[in-house]
């Protein structure tokens, strides 16, 4: 079928619209006002609900993984655990028992923030290698940007980010954006984890304390069937800031052909991100990513892969010794 020069500039009229009002309503107020339900929440495009959701539940530390505004299957697995959490009836909708929980949780979800000097000063790289053996030379794995940078800080996406901030210059010290607020208010800290549950079907991990309460849930990215994950018991035997990743080749890691050791320097995209997690089973840990948005949608080289925020919330509340137990499919 042909469209005459007539009908054509209609359609582009009404996408240019339509993509003008949904670009509208992902504002702070709209984020702010929204009222999560089966209506307002999307697993296709962001939505101001959706994006308040996720907020709602990383401040509980039932993490989404990264906020983006949809209702996926991250958010999904959040909710879930959530409702668990509070002894709720679960459901990938979100029921009013848990809504009102949420809920519980008024303050505005997003905030301004004034960027730095710091966030802008880099080095940034101008791209991040795909190749492990082509990051052993870089002095610092940082950000390839302000933006990413940013993103990171505030938990979001980077495509969020930029929508919640049309016109701003997001590499320029000085300049107020709008961003998600995260926080949880209380300034207490974190809870300690008497045990770490990984759900090598699931994909998640489970902070649970002494009293055997669910007290921290994260989506992870947990082995691959070239090198799966361990199974048993393990236990935590040191945590790591900011750690040097150090390849050995008796890995065989899919797509690394270097058949001697090399070092990887700190950074935030460093293989393992901001934090190692070291686990009693040679080359095994918990750690964060270089890719946020792919944490459950990608495979990992059987160690447990969370975002960077999110291993480093794991690792302030385990310490030496606390037992890390691998599950299959665990209710």
């Amino acid at each position: 079928m042909s469209l005459k020069v007539g009908q054509i500039c209609i359609v582009l009229i009404f996408a240019l619209a339509a993509s003008r009002t949904f670009a509208a309503e992902l504002t702070a107020d709209a984020i702010n006002s929204a009222q999560p339900s089966k209506k307002t929440l999307s697993n296709e495009k962001p939505t101001p609900a959706g994006v308040r959701l996720q907020v709602l539940l990383d401040r509980a530390h039932f993490s989404p993984g990264e906020i983006d505004g949809k209702f996926g299957e991250n958010a999904k697995k959040a909710l879930r655990a959530y409702a668990e959490a509070r002894q709720l009836p679960g459901s990938d909708d979100l029921t009013p028992e848990v809504r009102s929980a949420l809920q519980a949780d008024d303050r505005p979800v997003t905030a301004t923030y004034t960027i730095t000097g710091q966030d802008v000063a880099g080095p940034f790289l101008r791209k991040l290698p795909s190749k492990m053996e082509d990051m052993k030379g870089i002095p610092k794995l940082g950000f390839t940007s302000p933006r990413e940078g940013l993103a990171e800080k505030f938990h979001m996406s980077e495509q969020l980010l930029a929508a919640l901030n049309p016109g701003r210059h997001l590499d320029r010290a000085g300049e107020t954006i709008v961003v998600v607020d995260t926080s949880s208010g209380s300034g207490a800290a974190p809870a300690k984890a008497d045990r770490v549950e990984v759900d090598k079907v699931r994909q998640t991990v489970k902070l649970f304390d002494k009293s055997n309460a669910l007290v921290g849930f994260y989506p992870a990215t947990v082995g691959s069937e070239e090198k799966p994950s361990p199974s048993g018991t393990l236990k935590v035997t040191e945590v790591s800031r900011n750690p040097f990743y150090r390849y050995n080749p008796n890995y065989h890691f899919k797509g690394v052909h270097a058949r001697k050791p090399f070092i990887i320097k700190p950074g935030p995209n460093n293989p393992v991100g901001t934090v190692w997690i070291n686990l009693s089973a040679e080359g095994y840990g918990i750690h964060g990513t270089p890719w946020p948005g792919k944490i459950s949608k990608a495979e990992s080289h059987g160690c447990v892969r969370l975002t960077n925020w999110d291993a480093e919330r794991v690792a302030a509340s385990v310490a030496k010794g606390t037992p890390v137990a691998f599950v299959e499919g665990a209710s």
